[in-house]
């Protein structure tokens, strides 16, 4: 299906799906900075051969969703003493946007996967909204604690460093990174990452977006206890070589919602490489079949 854009209150969500409407729905909920063809279009594919209906989208203040330019943009300073002051909205804030979109597809409940920030929004949203969460799958994420999840000091250069403005720069720039914080177990295609980088620059740059998303994540602080809220069945997926939100993060947050289970990938860093697919798809659909099975036994 080609791209489309809704109105979500007063901004503009980009979305693609992928599969049968009649389906049900999986909503795919992407990280810092990053837009939605993070989500590689064969893997959405491949969830959408399971028999779902997949969605993904560019968060607030990425590729074509609206760009916040009104509001100010945190300093590194501010990011780096973890100021709240500096945030222009949070982490609820992104996890309306992804109901409101189901609001638009008329939707009333999704299973959510996020990778990442996408994480946090997903448990954002399964613990806020919990009626429109059928089950939740949290990949490379954290709570949000101070003393999990945190990156290798290695990794805060590529973190905060502001891409470069030209195209080619900016795309090798993107396989730099991914060097860095990727998976040394899985083979990594820099063509194909080339490529999507390039598509990524084509549909819209937008440095400071990042900032505030980060903000955002910094403002929103330790969600452990709202973590302990969650009924949705869920699943915590974690590189066992995830250099960016190290794998305490991934269990802190199986530790954290109740009856969470906790698969770790050996040799997955903080991507999604094609090799770590057959994984995390069908563990997606396992656990979403075991939000099928607790309605049935609730009928």
């Amino acid at each position: 299906m080609p791209e489309l854009v809704c109105r979500v209150g007063d901004l503009d969500i980009a979305y693609e799906t992928f599969g049968d409407p009649a389906n049900p729905a999986v909503l795919l909920v992407m990280g810092l900075g990053t837009q939605m063809l993070g989500w590689h279009e064969d893997f959405c594919a491949e969830i959408a051969g399971r028999g779902f209906h997949v969605i993904r989208y560019d968060n607030r203040d990425v590729g074509r969703s609206t760009a916040l330019r009104d509001l100010p943009v945190p300093t590194i300073p501010q990011l780096l003493l973890r100021s709240k002051q500096a945030a222009g909205y949070t982490l609820a804030d992104m996890a309306d946007d992804g109901a409101g979109l189901l609001d638009h597809l008329g939707i009333d409940r999704a299973h959510v996967v996020g990778a990442s920030m996408g994480g946090m929004i997903a448990q954002t949203l399964a613990a806020r909204r919990p009626d429109r969460v059928l089950s939740l799958v949290s990949i490379m994420s954290n709570t949000g604690a101070r003393f999990s999840g945190q990156p290798k000091l290695v990794t805060y250069k590529a973190l905060l460093a502001r891409p470069p403005q030209e195209r080619e720069a900016y795309v090798e720039h993107t396989v730099k990174v991914f060097r860095l914080i990727g998976s040394p177990g899985f083979e990594r295609d820099d063509d194909e990452l080339r490529r999507i980088a390039a598509t990524a620059y084509d549909r819209g740059r937008n440095p400071a977006g990042a900032a505030r998303q980060l903000a955002a994540i910094i403002a929103s602080g330790d969600r452990t206890e709202l973590l302990s809220t969650i009924r949705a069945p869920t699943l915590v997926i974690h590189g066992t070589a995830d250099r960016l939100v190290r794998p305490s993060g991934g269990r802190a947050t199986a530790r954290a919602i109740p009856g969470a289970r906790l698969l770790m990938i050996e040799g997955m860093g903080h991507d999604l490489p094609r090799g770590t697919w057959p994984q995390i798809v069908g563990a997606i659909a396992d656990n979403a079949a075991r939000a099928d099975g607790a309605l049935t036994a609730a009928r």
